[in-house]
């Protein structure tokens, strides 16, 4: 039996064939299955002998009317595709950056029983601060769905243990680029009350740094500036006020 056929009658175990019955007439969860193993094909990027990175969030594409005869099983069903992704993967010597999410969205220009799959490569971000918790946040730096404080003195990100923010993005090096933040001073001396000055500093890192799409080796950031380190992006957003 193959890997397909195995996750159609595995997906008909667990919800006791009401989806497949459901979905006779429309998209079949086996032809979903098949496209995502596809859509890991067709990204696969080398990055070794023996590894290649694929993508690890896809969006399903479907008519309102397929994604309303599947919104029961919706949860079932990304489970299973995530394990069928998982072997698949297994199998070629695939590599996900991160774990693997699977989405359902509708789409206005497919008809019924028509889809389709996009997907990103979405690198696992995880952080420790090296700042006061008592510290006022005024800038935070958004990271896959994720919002990391950015407070003076700045944070180091990488793929190494020793990065302040890490990121799991083979384009990233160890130590890839620091963020450096500083309060400037104001007439009444208080200190942390004068507005933030934001700057990236490329590290010496194998595939450098872009900011807003320029490839730069040191840059002053404002509100909404992205910050491009390997195949992830970093968004720097101010909480309270501009950078001067």
């Amino acid at each position: 039996m193959g890997g397909l056929q195995r996750f159609e009658h595995k997906l008909e175990q667990a919800i006791s064939g009401v989806f497949a019955r459901t979905f006779r007439s429309a998209v079949q969860p086996v032809e979903i299955a098949a496209a995502l193993q596809r859509e890991l094909d067709n990204k696969a990027q080398v990055l070794s002998r023996e590894r290649r990175l694929v993508p690890n969030a896809f969006t399903v594409e479907l008519a309102q009317s397929d994604l309303e005869r599947l919104a029961p099983y919706d949860s079932a069903l990304a489970t299973e595709l995530t394990q069928q992704l998982q072997e698949h993967a297994n199998l070629q010597a695939y590599v996900f950056p991160g774990q693997i999410k699977i989405a359902f969205e509708p789409a206005e220009d497919l008809g019924t029983g028509r889809f389709r799959v996009l997907s990103k490569a979405e690198a696992a971000v995880s952080g420790h601060a090296r700042y006061s918790t008592r510290q006022r946040t005024r800038a935070i730096l958004e990271v896959n769905g994720s919002r990391h404080p950015l407070q003076p003195p700045g944070l180091v990100v990488g793929r190494g243990s020793e990065a302040d923010l890490r990121i799991n993005d083979p384009g990233v090096s160890r130590r890839h680029a620091e963020f450096l933040v500083t309060t400037q001073t104001v007439a009444t001396g208080a200190p942390g009350d004068g507005p933030l000055h934001i700057e990236v500093h490329d590290m010496g890192s194998t595939n450098g740094i872009t900011v807003d799409g320029h490839k730069v080796s040191r840059a002053a950031l404002r509100d909404g500036s992205r910050v491009q380190v390997g195949h992830t992006s970093l968004v720097v957003r101010l909480l309270e006020e501009e950078i001067v």
